[in-house]
């Protein structure tokens, strides 16, 4: 009942537009503080999170600390770029409503590999507000670039209306 209002309720669409450009615009401002600050190296925190998979206790996995170190950084200057044009990317989809579908995935993507480096911080909150986007389909994005394009974009035309068969 509460997902039928989020995927075809008007009403809902306003609040996931407020939902939308809140996030969108924490993602944004944290993309445009790595690009325009200091050179942003993920290094740093890759190396972090690695320290953190020892201990009694520790806060990383042992299998994700291992894709870490053995994946991401060796090519920490490719998941520099990544983080940081993924965090303008998300967050002006999110804010334009433009492939919010994707962009809210890839939000949640993100948020879930920060939370498995050892950082909680924001991400479980982004998660859980980001999973109401996703859910909610093409009403989140009624609001914005979506609600614009889609429906021209897959406007029925009559050479390309399909007909379904009966069969006895």
């Amino acid at each position: 009942m509460f997902i039928n209002f989020l995927r075809n309720n008007k009403s809902a669409s306003f609040v996931l537009l407020f939902l939308r450009l809140y996030i969108g615009y924490t993602w944004l401002s944290a993309g445009i503080g790595k690009l325009t600050g200091q050179s942003f190296n993920a290094s740093g925190f890759l190396k972090g999170a690695i320290a953190q998979a020892s201990g009694n206790h520790p806060a990383v996995q042992g299998w994700w600390a291992d894709f870490l170190q053995h994946f991401a950084l060796p090519h920490a200057e490719l998941f520099s770029f990544l983080v940081q044009w993924g965090e303008i990317l998300v967050g002006l989809g999110l804010i334009l409503g433009g492939l919010t579908k994707t962009a809210a995935f890839f939000g949640i993507m993100m948020n879930l590999s920060f939370l498995l480096s050892g950082t909680v911080s924001t991400n479980p909150n982004m998660i859980i507000l980001t999973m109401f986007i996703l859910v909610s389909g093409y009403n989140a994005g009624r609001i914005g670039l979506d609600g614009y394009v889609f429906p021209k974009l897959f406007h029925k035309n009559d050479r390309f209306t399909y007909r379904t068969r009966k069969f006895a």
